[in-house]
């Protein structure tokens, strides 16, 4: 059974919840809600003791003690409460060296997790009581662009290392990545793969458009040689070039492009084209529904201003699934999953602009690095419509519902 996510946020209360939940489900019978329980609980009679176990093994902690334990160190860790988190290791010293969490996480030990928001002092007293992953605390800290607590963290013997730029291009974080080329890191992956942190920074699932561009010119800056293509300078939000781009090609705002175009093999990225990560399919779409996905604002306005149509279909497949509208993009997207659009600000420029919320199309969804990774279908539906179905509701923007239901 596969683990479910263990968000960095989630409160002790949350789990209770879920430990009550799941017994009082298996004492209503109800089959389709208890396959955790199966699985760690042979007897038919499940308790509350041995479903906070089942939630605790469920997120890829060993036990709910360790489970609780990982919750107050958090808690802890992100209110900066220096003083709880020092009684917590002075008690039990190895949970310097475990994650915060007690789960496999990338926000690591107390002192990585402290880097990634920045915590300072919380990382000097962590340093004092004997925590050592200053490493891992440094990458953590140049992937969030905490530039104050790289530095202190080089004091501690933090090194520059091969592949370390990956991580603020994962994030888009532009001031991460600044400071590690003055630093004199190489932009390249742990094997030296120059293309792989260009590629990162066009399929990573971060979201944040100033961040990407000032990371792709930090790129240009240190010698990479981009094409001359529309898609290029839509990744680099560089109007004057589009600009340029229309003049030769009039046709630009109407034309369809493959997800091979918008990640390029050219500037290393995947052979899969799942590895690009967004919302609703781009394959076959035009600039506007990529803007919708990538929320790239100023750019929809221009493409609007210079004749985009915002009914635009998608190109279909050879099954049929295609056709949608850019509104489809606007409730299902990688952008809300980033928490961007929260005020629906793309849907209502699309309809503000006579977007036609009727319309119907069939889509074809395959999540990438997700919970379920398996294809979905949804057939002949409206952009209300298909948000309502999607399986995974937090690409969900329920502002665009509420919009799409006032029209």
């Amino acid at each position: 059974m596969s683990r479910k996510h263990y968000p960095p946020n989630a409160k002790l209360r949350d789990f209770e919840v879920e430990a009550l939940s799941l017994v009082e489900q298996r004492r209503a019978g109800v089959d389709a809600a208890t396959e955790l329980s199966k699985e760690f609980v042979s007897s038919n009679e499940l308790t509350l003791d041995s479903a906070r176990k089942a939630i605790a093994n469920n997120y890829g902690v060993e036990s709910w003690e360790r489970l609780v334990i990982g919750c107050q160190m958090v808690e802890a860790l992100q209110a900066n409460d220096i003083n709880t988190v020092r009684e917590l290791v002075e008690e039990n010293p190895n949970l310097l060296h475990e994650n915060a969490r007690g789960t496999d996480s990338n926000w690591g030990a107390p002192m990585s997790f402290a880097a990634n928001l920045g915590h300072d002092e919380m990382i000097r007293m962590l340093a004092e009581q004997g925590a050592t992953d200053f490493q891992h605390a440094f990458s953590r800290a140049c992937l969030q662009g905490k530039i104050h607590t790289a530095q202190l963290l080089l004091s501690y013997g933090a090194k520059v290392e091969h592949g370390i730029v990956m991580g603020p291009c994962e994030t888009l974080n532009a001031d991460g990545l600044d400071l590690l080329l003055q630093l004199g890191a190489e932009l390249c992956d742990s094997d030296r793969n120059g293309w792989a942190p260009i590629a990162m920074l066009l399929e990573t699932y971060s979201r944040d458009p100033d961040g990407k561009h000032r990371c792709l010119q930090l790129a240009a800056d240190k010698g990479v040689q981009f094409p001359e293509s529309p898609i290029v300078a839509f990744h680099q939000g560089r109007l004057d070039l589009l600009q340029e781009h229309l003049r030769n090609d009039p046709d630009l705002p109407h034309r369809r492009f493959s997800l091979r175009e918008i990640y390029p093999l050219i500037l290393g990225c995947h052979d899969h084209v799942t590895c690009g990560l967004h919302g609703t399919s781009l394959d076959g779409t035009t600039l506007l529904h990529m803007c919708v996905d990538f929320d790239e604002m100023e750019i929809a306005h221009w493409l609007i201003e210079n004749g985009a149509d915002v009914n635009a279909e998608a190109e279909p497949d050879a099954d049929g699934f295609g056709r949608h509208t850019p509104l489809f993009n606007a409730v299902v997207s990688q952008a809300n999953l980033c928490g961007r659009q929260t005020d629906a600000s793309m849907a209502r420029l699309l309809l503000e602009h006579g977007s036609d919320p009727s319309r119907r199309a069939s889509v074809r969804k395959q999540l990438k690095f997700w919970e379920d990774e398996t294809m979905h279908e949804y057939l002949d539906v409206s952009p209300w419509k298909y948000g309502e179905q999607f399986h995974a509701t937090q690409f969900v923007n329920e502002a665009v519902m509420e919009l799409i239901a006032k029209n």
